[in-house]
């Protein structure tokens, strides 16, 4: 499985603890055998990873059977920044493209909507902060018969179910004097921890085992697979 994206993907390192990438932790949810190719990295959009060459390798070796899950929008919306800004109709394009060279490839490409930031409002519910990015993602996969995960309304819909205690354990938000690489604290509701990467890289298992078929197969098969409900990494 390849793994193309943005800093909420991205593979860290010490350095950077507590944050957690989705892509480290995707292979919990995987069949023995599968390996986890994370190449998202942070800051980048559609345009500009693609631009920087960080696509080529993953082209590269793209092989008959892989899987290619394609999450951008983070990055794509800032208009201040003309190497990573898209406007809707050309990160469409640019979607498009990943997905067709993928396909070119022998591999399955899967649009994957951009995991929602935590702007709490008065009343309990999510800002949508990435405006029409989700769904240009989301009528794209419907024009073009692609298969689609929908995180951005998955991650809202269990973000606003939650206490709004429980859900800050989820992303870069805690007081000072936690950990060492933050002394001063941390108020960042867009990256994540490892509780959060875990709980969302789980929606996004139970939407590969919604579409079935060969994106199914990927999965942990079996009773222990079957009666996984996230609960367990509440704690």
């Amino acid at each position: 499985m390849y793994w193309i994206g943005d800093s909420t993907v991205q593979f860290n390192h010490m350095d950077t603890w507590p944050q957690c990438g989705m892509g480290q932790v995707l292979d919990l949810y995987l069949r023995p055998g599968i390996t986890v190719h994370d190449h998202a990295k942070n800051g980048r959009s559609a345009k500009s990873f693609r631009a920087e060459g960080l696509w080529e390798p993953v082209y590269r070796a793209l092989q008959p059977g892989d899987l290619l899950l394609i999450q951008f929008g983070h990055n794509d919306e800032k208009e201040y920044d003309p190497a990573r800004y898209a406007a809707p109709e050309e990160f469409a394009r640019l979607l498009l493209d990943y997905a067709r060279l993928a396909k070119e490839k022998g591999a399955y490409p899967v649009l994957v909507t951009p995991l929602t930031r935590r702007h709490l409002l008065p009343n309990g519910k999510l800002e949508n902060s990435h405006g029409v990015y989700p769904d240009t993602v989301r009528m794209l996969a419907v024009r073009e018969k692609l298969p689609l995960i929908d995180l951005t309304a998955a991650s809202r819909a269990l973000v606003e179910s939650l206490p709004e205690e429980k859900s800050r354990e989820f992303y870069m938000v805690f007081p000072a004097g936690v950990y060492d690489n933050y002394p001063e604290g941390k108020e960042d509701n867009t990256h994540l921890r490892y509780l959060g990467a875990v709980k969302f890289c789980g929606l996004l298992a139970d939407s590969l085992k919604a579409l079935g078929g060969v994106y199914a197969d990927f999965l942990l098969q079996g009773p222990i697979a079957d009666k996984y409900d996230g609960k367990q990494y509440e704690k």
